[in-house]
């Protein structure tokens, strides 16, 4: 299972936000220069970011885009969710038990245990991490 561009860039876009939280809003021309990812295909992931409430911006000169809210309060797996919707490894699975009715052998299926335990893995993961975390992470290695 693999994870687009939406989720890395949009991440790291939401790090570079969280960095700089307390200078002021962060230009997207900024994060593009710092992260390397063109503007307009910042502008689609921000505006993902910005209509789920994650983020918000800021018209004028000095304006771009600030956390919503405490980045303790973000985590990766709100980020990853809105960018890619679901993150389960197969079609048929949910989390908490929910499987969804695409496949025929679906409710007598033994290997949907195992995507189903991969599918809470992978969303206790990412819940359990948040922007203030990678921020802690970043600063580290800077120094």
């Amino acid at each position: 299972m693999k994870l687009s561009t939406k989720s890395t860039y949009g991440l790291r876009a939401m790090l570079n936000i969280a960095l700089e939280s307390g200078e002021g809003a962060t230009s997207i021309t900024d994060i593009s220069k710092r992260e390397g990812i063109s503007v307009s295909y910042l502008e689609q992931l921000l505006n993902k970011l910005r209509h789920k409430g994650l983020i918000a911006s800021i018209r004028g000169p000095k304006g771009g885009y600030v956390l919503s809210r405490p980045a303790s309060k973000i985590t990766v797996a709100d980020v990853v969710t809105t960018l890619e919707g679901g993150i389960y490894p197969v079609h048929c699975i949910g989390l908490h038990g929910r499987v969804n009715n695409f496949c025929k052998k679906s409710s007598g299926c033994v290997p949907k245990i195992v995507w189903q335990k991969l599918a809470e893995a992978i969303s206790d993961c990412l819940e359990s991490i948040t922007l203030k975390d990678l921020c802690v992470e970043a600063r580290k290695l800077k120094r």
